[in-house]
């Protein structure tokens, strides 16, 4: 809706000021190309985050300090705070880092994106930039259209910064040519009320560009060629600053709470810097002046002293809000509040992990985890077993056999509410996430998907099971209660085993899956060839054994499917590894050899 009453206002503006001024035009042409510059460079850059940054990251965002070295180092190397924010959200959103490490690298790309400031003021606009711009167009077309991803994506980056330098260019020679038809310093204003006023300028100027970057050549370019002064352009960078939140504002709106958490982070520290900094506007040109002259900046040099003032402020904000991560994640706790156990809902399917496989593939992982902990619960439930008990140390076969509790759930008014929809949002998201994957990661996905719908039909067997458990547990028959119970703690170990390899138990490994998966189907083989002695003894009734004999294979299909969704999600991943494993691994037929008479 933003969207739509915002761009028909920019073309009327554009429309209007090409036809007021044809020098217009060149500073216009110089933010477009600057901007498919940027567009470029991201895209370049993107190629070389399938796999090395992610990594990279889970690394280094343990602490509040690398997570915020990660930021500046990330956008001082990419040049582009918003590809940083954008790969950062998708980290949040697919679990694998905590909102104080995505805090802290918001806090570092705020300092990262001052070494720009740096390039443009001592570099851009003091040799004939033009010149370096069309080598670069020219090397980066050609490796755009090579088939090898690292040759484009190199290509990408070159013809970024061509285009980068080619923007700079233009809009350098428009101001110059503009300068005679509007003088800026009629809108200055002395004292805080002209810092507030093009600071708001320099809000508003970001958000229609959508780049601080931009803004802040634009600002470089005007102070260069004396469109606006010295203050005029610090209260500019100020407002710039703030300005940039809006992209990340805008990419949340699609995110899950974190994301939107954390868009909120980055407006509350660049909107508390940006009151810092005018609130010490004098004391800080003071430190700039001094810093200047200790560093061989000229005193009038104020393009210069600009990017020393925009590396200052922000350092100084980093050092207020460090402290503060603590109370601000609380804040924002408190302020974007989770919805009510909603398990329904997708935790960590964000359509911003779709562009990085690895945190793609790690995003769907915890999400069927998500579903196999709503699974574990109604399945535990449906034989009767509290999840604590299954959870603890405690010995499950004791426990089970000396306890009659009936636990009365309804499985299907559970199944609707929180597996159903989940299930279904995973093929949904996996189906698009699909689309042009390396095989590889397509693989995988595919069988994160499988594991999910293993786990779904584990909880529809449970559904099956649930009535006669729930008779035969507190019946006086104790040779059906004893058989009963038995199945419930075949169920249960399994349960216990992923649970172990859930969290990281020790002792615990995937294939012991299939020793307990083996040790189920011995015991029940065992109960199959006892039948006719049972109902020959008058032990059971052949109404009791049919029921018995369904049940049995209703808790084998649970045995397993769980276990096939235990070694999907908990063995290797590589897939070399995975194939052996599936060659190992024993399936129903090889277990089968091992238990006669039980036909599978």
């Amino acid at each position: 809706m933003i969207k739509r009453i915002v761009l028909p206002i920019i073309l009327a503006a554009l429309t209007a000021g090409f036809w007021l001024s044809p020098d217009f035009k060149e500073i216009a042409a110089g933010v477009a190309i600057f901007l498919f510059g940027m567009i470029f460079l991201e895209d370049g850059f993107r190629t070389f985050t399938g796999g090395v940054l992610e990594k990279l990251l889970t690394r280094t965002t343990d602490k509040l300090w690398k997570s915020i070295s990660f930021g500046v180092v990330t956008t001082s190397l990419m040049q582009s705070s918003s590809l940083v924010s954008v790969i950062t959200i998708s980290f949040l959103s697919a679990g694998l880092i905590g909102l104080a490490a995505g805090i802290g690298i918001i806090f570092g790309a705020n300092l990262g994106t001052t070494t720009g400031a740096w390039l443009i003021a001592g570099f851009g606009l003091k040799v004939k930039i033009s010149a370096y711009a069309m080598p670069m167009l020219v090397f980066g077309v050609v490796l755009v259209f090579q088939s090898s991803k690292n040759l484009k994506g190199i290509g990408y980056v070159l013809a970024g910064l061509g285009l980068l330098f080619l923007g700079i260019h233009y809009m350098k020679e428009g101001f110059e040519a503009f300068r005679g038809d509007i003088d800026l310093t009629r809108f200055a204003m002395g004292g805080y009320a002209g810092l507030f006023l093009f600071a708001l300028i320099g809000l508003a100027a970001t958000v229609v560009m959508q780049s601080s970057h931009a803004t802040l050549v634009l600002i470089i370019t005007a102070l260069s060629v004396g469109q606006i002064t010295y203050e005029n352009a610090l209260a500019l960078a100020i407002g710039a600053n703030v300005g940039t939140t809006i992209t990340a504002i805008i990419g949340a709106m699609s995110a899950n709470i974190q994301g939107k958490r954390l868009a909120g982070a980055h407006l509350i520290f660049n909107t508390v810097t940006g009151v810092i900094a005018i609130g010490l506007m004098w004391q800080i040109i003071f430190m700039v002046d001094w810093i200047s002259g200790h560093t061989g900046i000229a005193s009038d040099n104020y393009t210069l002293k600009l990017a020393v003032f925009h590396t200052l402020f922000n350092s100084i904000g980093v050092l207020v809000m460090s402290p503060l991560v603590g109370p601000l994640v609380r804040l924002l706790e408190w302020v974007f509040p989770s919805a009510e156990e909603s398990i329904i809902e997708p935790r960590y399917l964000n359509e911003s992990v779709i562009d990085f496989p690895e945190t793609l593939i790690e995003a769907v992982r915890n999400e069927v985890l998500h579903l196999y902990d709503n699974a574990f619960e109604i399945i535990a439930h449906g034989i009767s077993i509290h999840r604590s008990d299954i959870l603890s140390d405690k010995d499950l076969e004791a426990e089970v056999y000396k306890s009659r509790e009936i636990i009365r759930t309804d499985i299907s008014e559970q199944y609707a509410f929180s597996i159903k929809h989940l299930h279904s949002a995973i093929i949904a998201f996996t189906g698009r996430a699909q689309k042009g994957l390396d095989p590889n990661f397509s693989n995988r996905l595919f069988e994160l998907r499988t594991a999910s719908q293993r786990i779904v039909r584990a909880v529809k067997d449970a559904e099956q099971l649930q009535k006669n458990v729930l008779s035969y547990i507190a019946s006086n028959n104790v040779v059906m209660r004893n058989e009963y119970n038995a199945i419930r703690v075949n169920i249960a170990q399994i349960l216990r085993m992923i649970s172990h390899l859930q969290h990281g138990g020790e002792r615990a490994d995937v294939f012991d899956l299939d020793e307990l998966k083996l040790d189920a189907r011995e015991d029940r083989s065992a109960t199959i060839k006892s039948l006719d002695k049972m109902i020959r003894r008058g032990q059971i009734t052949g109404e009791m054994a049919t029921s018995l004999m369904n049940d049995l294979f209703f808790s084998k299909s649970i045995i397993r499917d769980l276990t096939r969704a235990g070694h999907i999600l908990f063995g290797e991943p590589d897939q070399v590894e995975r194939e052996a494993q599936n060659i190992v691994e024993l399936d129903d037929g090889e277990i089968g050899d091992l238990a006669a008479n039980d036909d599978d």
